[in-house]
């Protein structure tokens, strides 16, 4: 197996009320896009400011492309990409001034010119960047990580507060670097984000990874190939949960805030057995969603929590 592009050994860092992330290793192969997944507070941005170089660790060891950040400070620079969580640009800067800055950083790489480009900037080369969109600064964020064109790229939740489309948009710009062989570190807390970029994914909650593999690995290891959630009128009064443990498929129950949510392993069972015993009850139903299980559901399966929850 080569090397690999990044190397974390039992990194811990705490501050005067938390331990923000704690003996947490990871490895980093060439070519991949790796996702750090978990709620905000997991430890995800904490754990990627130490890889960047900006946030000293307590103890542990850090190698990216074979050089540590003590010893070979400034060949790091030069062979990264940083898209930070929040990235504050002048405002009174223009798309193409605020590229041009970032580029005279790097020893090589593209032209200003053909970044803005890559990140569909061209018709906002000459507007300040105070006057774009959230996506646009997001893009031009990126930009100004693709100008030393990197072998090791840093996203932290690159597309939180985007819309749908602003959304897409990014993805798409970093299919477009993963297919150039290029190395992606990705943190995020949106579930669908990481299923679709990323080859492997780290689950992180409270400073530790607590589960690591693909995105179908550990989507099967929690054994469910489904999710049913439902909400009817008395159902706690008249039915409880290991009521619902025992229809036919159904693996585990959980409820809450009148939300009942059932992994099942045979939706073609447990969905039919759960309405004839609603019916049975006379529970009326209010609502019935189904989904295949996803990284969310594999959170839930080993917190008790959503991705979502603070």
């Amino acid at each position: 197996m080569p090397e690999p592009v990044l190397r974390v050994r039992a990194l811990r860092k705490a501050y005067k009320d938390v331990v923000a992330v704690s003996s947490l290793d990871l490895e980093v192969q060439a070519g991949e896009c790796f996702g750090l997944l978990g709620p905000n507070g997991a430890g995800k941005t904490t754990t990627i400011e130490i890889c960047e170089g900006l946030t000293p660790l307590d103890s542990g060891d850090v190698e990216l492309l074979g050089m540590r950040w003590e010893t070979d400070a400034r060949a790091l620079k030069q062979r990264l990409g940083i898209q930070l969580q929040e990235t504050q640009l002048s405002d009174r800067l223009t798309v193409e001034e605020t590229v041009r800055l970032f580029r005279s950083f790097f020893d090589k790489g593209p032209t200003p010119e053909h970044v803005i480009a890559l990140v569909q900037l061209e018709e906002k080369r000459r507007a300040r960047v105070g006057t774009l969109s959230g996506g646009q600064k997001q893009r031009l964020a990126l930009a100004c990580a693709l100008v030393g064109e990197p072998e090791l790229l840093f996203l932290d939740e690159p597309t939180t507060g985007l819309d749908p489309q602003a959304r897409r948009q990014l993805w798409e710009l970093i299919e477009d670097f993963k297919r150039a062989g290029r190395t992606i570190v990705l943190t995020t807390h949106y579930m669908d984000e990481a299923e679709r970029l990323c080859e492997r994914v780290a689950i992180m909650d409270h400073g530790k990874i607590i589960a690591l593999g693909s995105p179908r690995e550990l989507v099967a290891s929690i054994g469910v190939e489904h999710v049913v959630e439902f909400s009817a009128d008395g159902a706690a009064q008249r039915m409880t949960l290991d009521d619902l443990r025992a229809i036919e498929g159904v693996r585990d129950v959980q409820s809450d805030n009148g939300v009942v949510r059932m992994q099942v392993t045979a939706l073609h069972r447990a969905v039919p057995s759960l309405l004839a015993e609603l019916v049975r009850r006379d529970i009326p139903l209010t609502e019935l969603r189904t989904h295949s299980a996803t990284l969310e559901d594999v959170f839930v399966t080993l917190t008790g929590r959503h991705l979502r929850d603070e």
